[in-house]
């Protein structure tokens, strides 16, 4: 995976419990138009601290392109953003 930290619109569920699941987001490379990608599988969610920073990092699962990729997304606790992190 390569990493591309790249700010990214989320479309999330929170639960009862204050769990997040993300749904789908959208994302724009440089010219490119928006590309939706939805999340087929959560492989695994953890918790990090970055640079004084709480983090919940999603790793995932998804065809994109008619592949199936791996992906790793980081939710900021701090400033509520989502980040496509790594490719």
């Amino acid at each position: 995976m390569k990493v591309i930290a790249l700010p990214i619109e989320m479309v999330s569920y929170t639960d009862n419990k204050g769990n997040i699941k993300p749904i789908r987001f959208r994302m724009q490379v440089g010219e490119e138009p928006m590309q939706v990608i939805k999340i087929d599988k959560v492989i695994v969610k953890e918790t990090e601290r970055l640079a004084g920073n709480i983090m919940l990092v999603y790793k995932c699962q998804s065809l994109i392109e008619n592949t199936t990729k791996l992906f790793e997304i980081k939710y900021e606790l701090g400033t509520c953003r989502w980040i496509l992190f790594k490719i």
